[in-house]
């Protein structure tokens, strides 16, 4: 039987994202982000979204895009990064985020996307992310609107540990190096990133790929994500434009 996941473009690919959509989207920082997918969704005009993804791009790229128009509801991310407007929208009362250690997140996704509830970690244990307090919504005036719950901590091995739920969205957005046509995903060095967690947490997964190939020229042991988690695949191309958030260079 032929599995053919391949959309002709990125409208389509996002087409069925609804208004107050949830949506896990890979990237960290500006690298591994899904810009035709985002690009597509800003042109769609969809907004009251709740995204999960590290962060949240750049005033200018990324899910910067989606945020500078107001498309977003809510975030939960490890990482305010660089972005100005996201501080602002925070501190006014706009934007809902729900700050997450980023080992924590990661497995958030990855627990979902594997069928789990929830795991018990370490991290957070006797901070905030445990006892709650956490702004997760300012009232505009600098009071808190909406804080985090405290979450249930128990004892393993006399060592205590935090009750963190797993993650899944409506949608996943990701971006791959290539795919082939039944979905199977192979990503590059650092691209791989949160792409193949956000992917696996998607009830519904559009990656975008820059080289389509056919079934079987990606070797078995090379597919990073496996294309029963992608339900659309999309062929960008290698041209498309990748920016670094922040350029260092050394004096030689």
């Amino acid at each position: 039987m032929n599995i053919d996941k391949v959309v002709e473009s990125a409208a389509t690919a996002v087409a069925d994202i609804p208004e107050g959509a949830s949506i896990a989207v890979g990237g960290f920082g500006l690298c591994g982000n899904p810009m035709e997918l985002i690009t597509a969704l800003l042109a769609q005009g969809t907004g009251g979204l709740s995204v999960v993804s590290n962060n949240c791009g750049v005033d200018d790229w990324g899910l910067g895009l989606l945020l500078a128009q107001g498309r977003l509801a809510k975030m939960t991310s490890s990482y305010v990064g660089e972005n100005k407007e996201f501080e602002r929208q925070f501190l006014s009362g706009e934007l809902e985020v729900e700050l997450t250690p980023q080992g924590t997140l990661a497995e958030k996704l990855r627990a979902g996307g594997s069928g789990l509830a929830a795991f018990f970690t370490q991290t957070g244990v006797g901070t905030q992310v445990a006892e709650g307090g956490l702004p997760r919504r300012y009232d505009g005036a600098g009071g808190v609107a909406v804080a985090s719950p405290p979450k249930e901590v128990r004892s393993f091995g006399g060592k205590e540990y935090v009750l963190e739920e797993a993650i899944t969205c409506d949608f996943a957005l990701v971006h791959a190096w290539r795919g082939d046509r039944a979905g199977n995903l192979q990503f590059h060095a650092s691209a791989r990133n949160f792409n193949p967690l956000a992917a696996m947490a998607g009830r519904v997964c559009v990656a975008e790929v820059e080289e389509l190939v056919e079934v079987g020229d990606i070797p078995p042991d090379a597919v990073h994500l496996p294309g029963v988690f992608v339900t659309r695949v999309l062929e960008v191309g290698t041209d498309i434009e990748k920016r670094i958030e922040r350029r260092t260079v050394t004096e030689v």
